[in-house]
């Protein structure tokens, strides 16, 4: 069982930097692959981004490669999305999710989920 708890969101301004975190409980946080997923108003969840367990393997949807890193603490059971030069398109729920076979771009494979943390870009 993991549990993840996201924070970090709030309302920026466009062209401004946010770090989101997700801290996990369990102590085999490491041998999952995470990722960051979004859902806007009346959109569906989309993929954000994903590591792998060990760190290495990341990938970014193209919406945010360049503007987005992943990484991850796995001695302090944490993931990160910092996100630069933020758009009004990145408004959205931020959800960190667990894969424990991943690393995967699709929201079904994982297995856990936080409550999301909500991040408000304004032009």
């Amino acid at each position: 069982q993991v549990q993840l708890v996201e924070s970090g969101g709030g309302l920026v301004q466009a062209g401004d930097s946010l770090r989101l975190s997700c801290a996990a409980s369990g102590r085999t946080f490491s041998s999952y692959a995470m990722g960051w997923f979004r859902q806007a108003p009346g959109k569906e969840r989309e993929f954000v981004a994903v590591i792998g367990w060990s760190g290495p393997r990341t990938y970014y949807a193209d919406s945010v490669k360049g503007r987005f890193t992943i990484s991850r603490d796995n001695a302090k059971n944490t993931v990160y999305l910092q996100m630069n030069s933020l758009k009004p398109e990145d408004t959205a729920v931020y959800y960190c999710a667990a894969d424990r076979y991943g690393p995967s771009t699709r929201g079904s494979e994982y297995d856990y989920w936080g409550q999301g943390t909500q991040v408000t870009v304004s032009s």
